[in-house]
C-alpha cells in the first residue's frame, strides 16, 4: 500500500534485516538494539538498509513501549550515531496522541509484535526529498479511512 516510503525500496531489495529478540526483559532488549545499531552502523548500506528488531515477548503493554522509546534515543546517542541512525516504533496496540484506540489511522504503525524500526537518517532524508511527510501522512490517514477496519482486517488475512 506504499505507507512508508522508507521501507518498499530496501524490502524489494533485499536490504531489511528482520532480527527477532529472544530477550523478555528491557534491559535485554536494550543489548539486542545496541547490537542492532551497531550492527547497520557498520554495515554496507547496498547490502543492509534497515533492521526490523522483532520484540514478542517483552513490551507488550504500549505504555511501557512507549517509554522504552526515550532509552532508545539515549541508546543511539551513547553510541555517537546521532544524526546516522534513529529508531521507529511499531506495536500492536499503537495510538497516536488525539486518537482514539480504535482509530483506523493508529494502524500505520501497529504491527503483530512489537518492532523497533532501526532507520539509516540518509534514507529518511532520500525518502523525504521526494515525499511530502505531512502530505504522506494525511494520505496514509486518507487510504486507511477508506480501507475501514474490516479491509485492513482483510489485508492480514491474505498474507
Amino acid at each position: 500500500m506504499n505507507l512508508c516510503p522508507f521501507a518498499a525500496g530496501p524490502y524489494r531489495g533485499g536490504r531489511v534485516h528482520f532480527r527477532i529478540s529472544r530477550e523478555c526483559t528491557a534491559a535485554g532488549l536494550l543489548q539486542d538494539l545496541n547490537k542492532a545499531l551497531v550492527d547497520l552502523h557498520e554495515a554496507d548500506p547496498r547490502q543492509l538498509e534497515t533492521t526490523l528488531l522483532i520484540h514478542p515477548w517483552v513490551l507488550n503493554d504500549f505504555s511501557e513501549y512507549n517509554e522504552f522509546l526515550a532509552v532508545c534515543d539515549d541508546a543511539v546517542a551513547e553510541l555517537g550515531l546521532e544524526g546516522e541512525l534513529q529508531v521507529a516504533s511499531f506495536h500492536p496496540d499503537y495510538q497516536f496522541a488525539g486518537t482514539a484506540p480504535q482509530d483506523v489511522e493508529n494502524c500505520t504503525n501497529r504491527s503483530p509484535f512489537p518492532t523497533l524500526h532501526v532507520l539509516r537518517e540518509d534514507s529518511v532524508t532520500r525518502a523525504t526529498e521526494t515525499t511530502n511527510t505531512q502530505e504522506l501522512y494525511l494520505r496514509n490517514i486518507q487510504v486507511l479511512r477508506e480501507l475501514g477496519h474490516d479491509g485492513w482486517l482483510d489485508l492480514w488475512r491474505d498474507q
